[in-house]
């Protein structure tokens, strides 16, 4: 049997195959190696009958996430996965490698991720070329939920937002000043808090005030990104991930042709194209 995982801040999804075929496919909260330790990780796998039903019989497991961007944290992964699933030999990896596999194969260009968090890199067919990007959800993640969560937030706070649009949030949410405060400054993983308002920005994207900040957010993400790989690397063609991309493709596919990008294909979630891929080659 062989598992891969592919994990965001809110979410892990994963596939256990088996055979050439996939047995299972679910979905449980995200694992990010930056934010929680060996004990959270540990908790959450001991939740899932599906892990421990087959914890014995997995041999291969190809884990990509957020935050697993040094060896020190592939590392944590590895060695908190392999002492729950005695007999798997375990590969830990950036969710940029799970973005470039699951958009390009073996092929070479950049791709980035649009989700609960941004990045891009350029992909040479094996790896994702390292560069300075993916600084995480308080210096960077331009355009992602993260960001868009932030930007809302600040406008609630600072009363800049349309009237009609803060009844809405008020309606749906139970925050104040002081929650608010607090859950980004005081609680754990506030990240989560803030991509939490995903799916009110985009039941709400075709009010003016949210188009705009969508396409604000994607307009600075390709300026910070794409633009300066697009100059190193010509003529690459850019694949992306991620919920904000998928969600937004037309936008994006707008702004990107007003700078000369070429944009392939955008799938929201990668472990599907993923799972094939490590099929294929196992």
């Amino acid at each position: 049997m062989i598992v891969v995982v592919f994990s965001g801040s809110r979410y892990a999804d994963w596939r256990i195959a088996d055979k050439k075929r996939v047995l299972h496919g679910f979905r449980t909260p995200g694992i990010n190696s930056y934010i929680q330790d060996e004990r959270y990780i540990t908790q959450l796998l001991n939740k899932s009958n599906h892990l421990i039903n087959n914890a014995e019989k997995i041999r291969k497991i190809f884990f990509f996430g957020a935050g697993v961007s040094s060896p020190e944290r592939q590392q944590k992964i590895e060695q908190t996965f392999a002492q729950f699933f005695k007999n798997a030999k375990v590969k830990a990896g950036h969710d940029m490698e799970a973005s470039a596999k699951s958009t390009f194969g073996d092929e070479k260009g950049i791709v980035g991720i649009i989700g609960s968090g941004s990045n891009a890199a350029y992909y040479n067919g094996r790896k994702v070329l390292p560069n300075n990007y993916g600084m995480g959800y308080i210096l960077a993640d331009e355009g992602s939920t993260n960001w868009l969560g932030r930007q809302l937030l600040k406008d609630f706070l600072t009363e800049t937002m349309p009237g009609s649009i803060r009844e809405k949030l008020l309606y749906k949410y139970n925050i104040d000043r002081r929650s608010i405060l607090e859950r980004v400054y005081y609680n754990p993983n506030p990240n989560l808090f803030l991509t939490s308002f995903a799916d009110f920005i985009h039941e709400y994207r075709d009010e003016p005030y949210f188009t705009q900040h969508i396409k604000r957010g994607l307009e600075i993400y390709i300026r910070t990104y794409l633009i300066p790989l697009s100059e190193s690397y010509p003529d690459s063609q850019f694949n992306f991930t991620g919920s904000v991309a998928n969600n937004y493709a037309n936008w994006l596919r707008e702004l990107g042709a007003e700078h000369g990008l070429h944009i392939g294909s955008i799938i929201k979630e990668p472990v599907q194209n993923l799972i094939k891929y490590y099929i294929n080659k196992n």
